[in-house]
């Protein structure tokens, strides 16, 4: 009996970011292409930091930092997103739940006709958090819910910094 071993290649993602600047929870690294943000990535506290090499990176910094200031602060970025229709649909959504609010998962999945853990892998999907803010999106009794495709840990941490840092 032959058995052949399947042996996967495990190789990391490096990414090239126009800035990382540092907020309280995280180190945020900022990714744009052409006139477009399309990203930003928690990354460790100890990542080291890396000044705005591009105009736009400059704006979503300054815009970031003005959020961090003060929680109200409404983002004003060319955001460059793909993802499904589906996801799309749920990003849209939670743009328009505004600072200082909540809404759960089964709330959106009823306005768009989805199920809520179809809402929440959409969130776990979005790579321009903050901005899209999907932090905002909770489980119906009141409860974190996850954050980033995770149930416990420092996603959980992020996601309560940005709801208390919004007064909620």
């Amino acid at each position: 009996m032959n058995k052949s071993i399947n042996h996967q290649k495990v190789t990391t993602v490096v990414r090239s970011y126009q800035a990382k600047i540092l907020a309280p929870f995280a180190v945020l690294g900022i990714c744009t292409e052409e006139d477009w943000l399309t990203e930003i990535d928690y990354l460790p506290l100890n990542s080291p930091l890396k000044a705005p090499i591009t105009p736009l990176a400059k704006e979503v910094c300054a815009q970031l930092a003005a959020y961090l200031a003060d929680p109200r602060y409404t983002f004003d970025l060319s955001l460059h997103v793909s993802g499904t229709v589906h996801q799309q649909r749920v990003w849209e959504k939670i743009q328009q739940v505004p600072s200082g609010q909540t809404c759960s998962y089964a709330a959106i999945a009823a306005t768009i006709h989805s199920a809520p853990r179809a809402v929440g892998q959409a969130c776990g999907a979005n790579k321009i958090p903050i901005v899209i803010p999907c932090h905002r999106v909770v489980a119906k009794n009141g409860g974190l819910g996850g954050f980033m495709n995770a149930r416990e840990g420092e996603p959980l941490e992020i996601k309560r910094w940005l709801l208390q840092h919004e007064s909620i």
